[in-house]
């Protein structure tokens, strides 16, 4: 497709449903770079992995004793970390479809993990308030760093290069500048569920349980933007910028995709959009290089990949 100088319209043409988990999905994530594979994971304790242009799975990762919660993905896709309600960090080969490390040390289930650029180190955050760093090159087990500021469930992470950004019900996004030894602290006022910096880290996307969505300077903590529109009062539903980062997308829990232009906020059409599952959208993600696709995952149990009409 020849690039448009206008904002692309959202990918609402169901392409493939994933439909093996039993039980709620948590979270969707797509493998780095231009390949098509999916890493889901859910209530029934498995991760699953999945080819989206094909929509079969591929391999299940069957280890967790509780659901789960998070996964994160290395950039040459060879490994990846997930957690849950297990209180550990599992990590996985890919090509073995076994676990090769497990990181224990939180008091409560671990709601994110996200690994750093080369995924040389893995950042929990746990329903225990705390995240830890746990350095995958040394041999001990124990983790390198525990951020203890949070007063409340740790719910979203962001690794940066020189940087942390953590997200918690107590309503804070807290940022910790490795370099300076420095923490600042953006109190938003509801509680958080995902927080989304642009790629060149000067603005945040946050999500609350209020139905709002903000766009924050990082330097400042100046709300620059609000998105409203969508239902998100009790549960995790994740948002996320659209290709280019010229949108902000969100499911809710009415089972929509919401879509609004980043700059005025304006809700993008359809307004309001369909219902395109039967039970709230818990994970939203964008692929990271094809403009025309993203996934949404859902308590009702299936993932689903939306393509535009004309690379379906």
């Amino acid at each position: 497709m020849a690039p448009s100088r206008g904002i692309k319209p959202l990918a609402r043409s169901l392409h493939t449903t994933l439909e093996n988990h039993k039980g709620a999905v948590n979270v969707a994530r797509y493998s780095k770079g231009s390949a098509s594979y999916i890493l889901t994971g859910g209530q029934d304790r498995a991760v699953r992995l999945w080819n989206a242009n094909l929509g079969t799975e591929i391999k299940a990762f069957t280890a967790h004793g509780y659901e789960i919660l998070s996964i994160s993905v290395s950039q040459d896709n060879a490994k990846f970390a997930s957690s849950g309600g297990d209180r550990s960090v599992f990590l996985w080969d890919v090509a073995a479809g076994v676990t090769t490390r497990r990181l224990a040390g939180h008091m409560g289930k671990i709601n994110v993990v996200e690994f750093n650029e080369d995924a040389s180190v893995v950042a929990s955050g746990s329903f225990d308030s705390t995240v830890r760093l746990w350095d995958l090159r040394a041999q001990t087990r124990q983790a390198i760093q525990v951020l203890e500021e949070a007063r409340d469930a740790v719910q979203t992470i962001h690794v940066g290069p020189t940087f942390i950004i953590t997200g918690s019900v107590d309503g804070h996004v807290r940022t910790y500048d490795l370099r300076m030894g420095e923490l600042r602290s953006d109190f938003i006022g509801h509680p958080v569920t995902s927080v989304i910096p642009t790629q060149d880290n000067q603005t945040y996307l946050v999500s609350t349980l209020d139905s709002h969505i903000r766009l924050m300077d990082c330097s400042t903590g100046k709300m620059l933007n609000d998105f409203t529109g969508h239902v998100n009062e009790s549960y995790r539903c994740r948002a996320c910028f659209g290709h280019g980062e010229a949108t902000v997308i969100c499911g809710d829990e009415k089972g929509q995709v919401w879509a609004w232009d980043l700059v005025d906020a304006k809700i993008m059409q359809p307004n309001p959009p369909p219902k395109v599952h039967s039970k709230l959208i818990t994970w939203i993600e964008h692929h990271p290089t094809e403009a025309g696709e993203m996934i949404t995952a859902s308590a009702d149990g299936t993932v689903k990949v939306w393509r535009y009409p004309d690379n379906a």
